[in-house]
């Protein structure tokens, strides 16, 4: 099975529809090589990082570095 087959697989077990899924996939398989020539790491460890973003928004999580700035006391 290719690394697109599985992770069509993850997106379609996340709850989206098979097409939805395969875009997904084809968008997260991209995004990992882009990230890993960015950022000087490997393949590996950018397509983990973008799964556990993956998983934990599905659960309905934000990561602290996505949440918005606290809203300053009124005056």
């Amino acid at each position: 099975m290719t690394e697109l087959e599985q992770l069509t697989r993850l997106c379609e077990r996340l709850g989206a529809p098979p097409a939805q899924a395969a875009t997904m996939a084809a968008q997260l398989a991209k995004r990992a090589t882009q990230l890993a020539a960015e950022r000087g790491v490997t393949r590996e460890v950018a397509m983990t990082r973008l799964l556990e973003l993956v998983t934990k928004g599905r659960g309905g999580e934000v990561p602290a570095e996505f949440a918005p700035p606290p809203v300053p006391p009124a005056t």
